[in-house]
C-alpha cells in the first residue's frame, strides 16, 4: 500500500450508533487509513433500506479514487453483503466483518416473534434469523475479499442459552462463517466489546493491509 491513505468506511450493527465503532476508528487512523464512519437507522429500516440509504456516501468515497475497505460489526455486514449484492461497489478493497451473522442469529429464532423484539430492533433485526429464506441466507456467498473476526464469549449468558455451540452471546461462531471468504478467526472477545478488544484491532489492521490475519 506504500504511503497511500486509503478509506476504510466503518458499518455499526442493529440498535447501535457510529460511537460504537469509534475505537476502532482511531486505530486505524493512528495506523496511516483515512476514515469515514457512518450511521444509520438501524432500528426503523429493513436491511434493504438500510442499504439504499448507505450507498450514495458510500459510492461518493469510492469516486474519490483508490481502494475502498470496510469494517463492519454484527448488521453491518449484512448490510455491506446487501449494498455488494444489489450493485457492485467501486473500487472495494478489503473487508472486516466483526461478529457478523452471516448465517444468521438463533437468537432471533427464538424472540423475533415477540413484540418486545420488534420494538427494540425493528423491521431489520426480524430479518437476521437463520431460516433459508432469512436475509443473511439469501444473500449466499460473497464476491469480494473478506475476513471474519467472531468471538467466543459472552456477556450475556441468557441470550447464550438460545444458541447452539460456542458464541458471543448473539450469534454461533458456526453462523458468522460465510461462503466465499478469505479469512476466518475466533478471538475470545464478546458481541457488543468486539470492535475494542484489542487482538481483534490488530487481527483487523493485519488483514486489511495484507489479506490476512495474524498467525498467533
Amino acid at each position: 500500500m506504500g504511503g497511500a491513505r486509503e478509506c476504510v468506511v466503518l458499518l455499526h450493527g442493529l440498535a447501535r450508533t457510529k460511537r460504537s465503532m469509534e475505537p476502532m476508528r482511531r486505530f486505524l487512523e493512528k495506523h496511516g487509513f483515512e476514515t469515514l464512519n457512518l450511521g444509520y437507522p438501524s432500528t426503523r429500516l429493513t436491511v434493504e433500506e438500510c442499504a439504499g440509504l448507505l450507498r450514495p456516501r458510500i459510492v461518493d468515497a469510492a469516486e474519490r479514487g483508490g481502494s475502498l475497505h470496510f469494517v463492519t460489526h454484527s448488521m453491518g455486514g449484512i448490510v455491506l453483503r446487501e449494498l455488494q449484492a444489489v450493485a457492485p461497489i467501486p473500487n472495494l478493497g478489503r473487508c472486516v466483518m466483526l461478529s457478523p451473522p452471516n448465517q444468521g442469529s438463533h437468537v432471533v429464532d427464538r424472540l423475533g416473534g415477540w413484540a418486545p423484539f420488534g420494538w427494540l430492533n425493528g423491521p431489520a433485526g426480524r430479518q437476521l434469523g437463520t431460516g433459508r429464506d432469512s436475509t443473511p441466507n439469501r444473500l449466499g456467498e460473497v464476491d469480494f475479499e473478506v475476513g471474519v473476526l467472531t468471538g467466543d464469549r459472552s456477556v450475556n449468558w441468557i441470550l447464550s442459552l438460545m444458541i447452539s455451540g460456542p458464541n458471543d452471546g448473539k450469534v454461533a461462531v458456526s453462523h458468522a462463517e460465510v461462503a466465499g471468504r478469505a479469512a476466518f478467526k475466533v478471538l475470545h472477545a464478546t458481541h457488543p466489546f468486539i470492535m475494542r478488544n484489542a487482538k481483534a484491532q490488530a487481527n483487523t489492521l493485519a488483514f486489511l493491509r495484507s489479506g490476512a490475519f495474524l498467525s498467533e
